[in-house]
């Protein structure tokens, strides 16, 4: 075994020190920053946390629907579950129950909020954050690809928020070749404790 001078172990130490000091220096305001920014992208959507129940019209039918949203992960993700019962139509004689899990999350890359749709039908969607109103009332997500769903087809997704515990939330679709149509329309009040 060589034998190092003490002198030269403290120097490699205090240069090895000086290096990691540099890097924390000049990373540290890139973390904080990072972490600041992604916690204001999630600023508009913190209106939705907590359950919420539902007088849901369309083509399934007239319903009522429960939700509950909620930041997960360590605020990372904001995740939605939701139930909605149908009652029986013509078209339908025994009732729908449709549930669907959904998740928002920010790509940095693309500087976005993505929303992810699992449907009990076996349907995956997926939509981006189109555009929000300047004053965080309106939120429209378009749809970039849907799983199991028929080629072509395009979905838009609008929530409007009407006063401290209600919105709206309208679901259209659009066949290739054609224009977004209602396909159900939600009226969403915040669920008393």
């Amino acid at each position: 075994m060589q034998y190092v001078p003490i002198t030269r172990q403290v120097k490699i130490v205090c240069k090895v020190c000086k290096h990691l000091i540099i890097t924390f220096i000049i990373l540290f305001p890139v973390l904080i920053w990072s972490q600041t920014a992604e916690k204001s992208v999630w600023q508009p959507f913190d209106y939705f946390v907590g359950t919420w129940v539902g007088h849901e019209t369309g083509r399934p039918g007239i319903g009522k629907g429960e939700r509950t949203y909620e930041y997960i992960m360590d605020g990372r993700y904001l995740y939605f579950r939701n139930i909605s019962k149908f009652e029986p139509q013509e078209k339908n004689p025994e009732g729908e129950v449709h549930e669907d899990w959904t998740f928002y999350s920010y790509d940095s890359n693309r500087d976005i909020i993505v929303m992810r749709q699992f449907n009990i039908e076996g349907f995956v969607n997926r939509f981006t954050l189109d555009s929000l109103s300047t004053d965080n009332k309106v939120f429209v997500f378009v749809s970039e690809s849907s799983e199991n769903a028929p080629p072509g087809l395009r979905a838009r997704m609008t929530y409007t928020i009407r006063d401290d515990d209600e919105f709206e939330e309208v679901f259209e679709l659009a066949f290739p070749g054609g224009t977004y149509s209602v396909y159900l329309k939600n009226f969403w009040k915040r669920k008393g404790e």
